[in-house]
């Protein structure tokens, strides 16, 4: 795909301004800036957003658009995004005239999510895609009749989505979800930083309730850790840290978590911004985490956004696997378990083997997750789709 596109992409940078999420949508925009594309980011959830020092949701908006204003133009594109508050569908960043303009005018508009809140209203872009980032989720939803989401996921023309492994395995919602991965914009990640000698993750406890669909349960990223709650007794002197939230639906466990050998650490704290954020992935030893429960029951081929950014630091990862490993391959740089005994061999073999395995990570970054080969396939598909 040629450079010059004028892209509109949204996401939850305002929504939720926390160093993971920010990542999760700047490498979408950044990586399209850096292929010559004239990029814009329009956040417009019709949500009221959080805000982490208040440690809810937000009264106004003000620390939220100062946040999005920053990351913006840290990434070098200030002036370059809008921001919709619910309250009287206030806009902030560009002006009235400017973003009507842009909207009028964009070849394509991603979202990234599916977080737009009335996508019909951006019908002017000749091309709309979806992007699918929890995937089993989003089809269960379709597939159990949710005529809302249904509608305005039908309002774009092309579906993409992280589960590589959907068309075998998910519900059939009568879209063509074209598998893509996360984009990172591999220069934004250092490889020779100094280390902490801990395996960490960033995570979730739980994000939403589990959902029951023909007769079998989809959970959480929690049902899954329970199962491995014992490995820090099984591989000491290692130690494997984790940055979790206190949880939506359940809270997490602290107290049994240290008790069982879990190295915890606040998020808040640690990595609030995406700095911060990038520090903290760029300073580990390697990754150690569970997928969703809904991920690995569903064989979704589901690869995390995070797990991504560690390998482009150059930095192993001992990951749970959703069956992604049919289309990429483990064993050097990503190892995978299923079971208790496959993550404590994972951990032994990463610190046997500690510099190849760095190499591999990154290699392996370079090769699946080069943000310029996933957008260009993601542009390539999504034109050929329209026209």
């Amino acid at each position: 795909m040629s450079p010059g596109l004028r892209i509109v992409v949204t996401g939850l940078i305002a929504q939720y301004p926390l160093g993971g999420v920010t990542w999760d949508y700047v490498q979408y925009v950044l990586g399209l800036a850096r292929m010559g594309h004239d990029v814009y980011y329009v956040e417009d959830t019709g949500q009221w957003p959080y805000n982490p020092i208040e440690g809810g949701v937000a009264k106004g908006c003000d620390f939220n658009v100062q946040y999005l204003s920053r990351v913006m133009s840290h990434i070098g594109l200030a002036g370059k995004w809008a921001y919709r508050f619910p309250w009287h569908s206030e806009w902030f960043g560009l002006s009235e005239v400017e973003r009507r303009e842009v909207i009028s005018s964009a070849d394509l508009l991603i979202n990234v999510s599916g977080t737009l809140a009335e996508p019909e209203k951006y019908r002017d872009i000749r091309c709309m895609v979806y992007i699918d980032s929890d995937p089993v989720f989003t089809q269960i939803k379709l597939a159990r009749g949710q005529g809302d989401f249904r509608r305005m996921v039908d309002t774009h023309d092309v579906h993409f989505s992280f589960g590589e492994g959907l068309p075998a395995n998910a519900p059939q919602t009568g879209h063509h979800w074209r598998a893509t991965r996360q984009p990172v914009v591999l220069s934004e990640w250092r490889t020779a930083e100094a280390r902490r000698d801990v395996f960490t993750t960033v995570m979730n406890w739980t994000s939403y309730k589990q959902v029951v669909y023909e007769g079998k349960t989809y959970g959480q990223k929690d049902v899954e850790f329970m199962r491995f709650i014992d490995l820090p007794q099984r591989v000491a002197p290692a130690v494997l840290e984790i940055a979790a939230n206190t949880g939506k639906t359940r809270r997490t466990p602290m107290d049994l978590l240290a008790h069982k050998g879990w190295h915890l650490v606040n998020p808040d704290e640690v990595c609030p911004d995406m700095d911060s954020y990038r520090r903290y992935i760029e300073s580990s030893y390697a990754e150690w985490s569970v997928a969703k429960n809904a991920y690995v029951v569903g064989h979704s081929g589901w690869f995390s956004c995070r797990s991504a950014c560690y390998l482009a630091a150059g930095k192993p990862i001992v990951v749970q696997d959703t069956g992604f490993s049919a289309t990429i391959p483990v064993g050097q740089g990503i190892l995978t378990f299923t079971t208790l005994d496959e993550a404590t061999d994972a951990i032994q073999e990463v610190r046997r083997n500690y510099d190849a395995h760095c190499l591999a990570a990154r290699a392996a970054a370079e090769t699946f997750f080069d943000s310029e080969k996933v957008l260009s396939r993601l542009l390539d598909e999504a034109f050929a789709t329209v026209h």
